[in-house]
């Protein structure tokens, strides 16, 4: 006996095409799409009707801008390097009107949100030695319903963040650390989640028109790309739009080096600037005297921070050959006059058994500038002083074209610049 063959089941039956969900294409008016909980629908927008409008900076040089106004800009650096001392130096900057850029001359608010340091010990006291207007800087607390402390979570605390902004009239946001602010639940390792922590705060950026910058700690990598360095995710750099970078410089450890090895909206061969953290008293108290660190800015190098990191994994060997040969180089300008063709200064150097990639290190550690004149060009390396172009610099290099090489100009080695070209004070 044949098994009876069993009953396919039967697909349930559609429904009624009126109690299908709206959708856009599928007729000419599909009447409204808001009975189906969030509910998504497209919308495109003509390129013309789009309004152009040019990129505003927070902070600006003569010749590129660091840290455009409506962006996420992140300042990496290791642990205790300085990076929440220099950016207390930039909020103390806006809050006097004193940071070159789109608010120069008008003073405005920063907001700081900040956990790892205590405001009274430490953060009041360092804004207190940048000088700032502190009624201009505010600290970011959260009240919760019932009554426990809590810091500042990101994204949850976006909307509210964006009243309070434009309530104390903020051109920049100090998020110290960045990683600090965003969601416990989040894994800051997986691209995917720092996207989604990261673009509403890129999104709070451009509707209040502030800079939002995010300090981030080092990893222990060995690599020679500093947004490579960067801890967490790689998105962290990719979503932010500038990246500044704090480090060490290798040939004195005096001194700090900040470069910028990404600024989607600008140039990324604005000079490194060479700083130094000192620290200084700020006032008296009944239980003694509160000091605290503060930037002082000491000029420029041309040295790149990718090429500032290549050579801080050198050995001391190495480091103390370009310090040799440093001097050897100073000395040598010092003797023809202070400047010369550069082609004679390898050739001499080579004399002396300096390599010429140890040359250039020298030349970077001497401070030595170089300019090209002249036709056929010919490239010229003096000593410390004015800046390519300016009239000494000028007079030394035609004084040697019409006299040769070892033509004696002293001015050459005169007054140093006051000012860096981000029109900071170098003192």
């Amino acid at each position: 006996m044949t098994a009876a063959t069993p009953e396919r089941a039967r697909p349930a039956a559609a429904p009624p095409p009126s109690t299908y969900p709206a959708r856009p294409w599928d007729a000419d008016d599909p009447g409204p799409i808001t009975s189906v909980p969030h509910r998504r629908a497209l919308r495109l927008t003509a390129v013309a009707d789009i309004a152009y409008r040019p990129i505003k900076w927070l902070w600006a040089t003569p010749t590129g801008g660091r840290l455009a106004l409506g962006t996420l800009a992140l300042l990496g650096g290791r642990e205790g390097i300085g990076k929440s001392t220099l950016a207390y130096d930039l909020a103390a900057r806006v809050t006097r009107g004193q940071l070159p850029g789109a608010n120069f001359g008008t003073p405005k608010g920063v907001v700081v949100v900040a956990s790892e340091d205590p405001w009274e010990q430490v953060i009041r006291p360092r804004l207190m030695a940048a000088g700032a207007d502190l009624e201009r800087v505010f600290r970011v607390e959260v009240d919760t319903s019932d009554d426990v402390p809590s810091g500042l979570s990101l994204p949850d605390d976006i909307p509210a963040l964006g009243g309070e902004l434009r309530a104390a009239d903020a051109v920049l946001v100090i998020l110290d650390p960045l990683l600090s602010r965003l969601d416990a639940g989040l894994d800051t390792h997986k691209d995917a989640e720092v996207r989604r922590a990261l673009e509403p705060l890129v999104a709070l950026a451009e509707r209040t028109n502030a800079v939002v910058l995010g300090l981030i700690h080092v990893n222990k990598s060995m690599s020679t790309d500093p947004l490579s360095l960067l801890m967490g995710s790689r998105a962290f750099p990719a979503v932010a739009r500038a990246v500044l970078f704090l480090m060490v410089d290798p040939d004195d450890e005096t001194v700090r080096l900040l470069g910028q090895p990404k600024n989607n909206l600008g140039r990324v061969d604005l000079p490194t600037l060479r700083l130094r953290i000192e620290s200084i008293t700020v006032g008296e108290t009944d239980d003694g005297p509160v000091t605290a660190s503060r930037v002082v800015y000491a000029g420029e190098t041309n040295r790149s921070i990718r090429e500032a990191i290549a050579e801080a994994g050198d050995g001391a060997e190495s480091r103390t050959a370009a310090g040799e040969a440093a001097m050897w180089l100073a000395d040598y300008l010092a003797s023809v006059g202070g400047c010369i063709q550069s082609a004679i200064v390898k050739q001499e150097a080579r004399k002396a058994g300096i390599a010429e990639a140890t040359l250039e290190r020298a030349r970077r550690r001497a401070q030595v500038s170089s300019e090209a004149r002249g036709f056929p060009r010919r490239s010229y390396w003096f000593l410390p002083g004015r800046a390519p172009g300016e009239s000494d610099a000028t007079d030394a290099i035609e004084a040697i074209e019409a006299t040769g090489p070892v033509a004696s100009v002293a001015s050459v080695a005169s007054t140093p610049r006051a000012r860096t070209r981000d029109g900071l004070r170098a003192d």
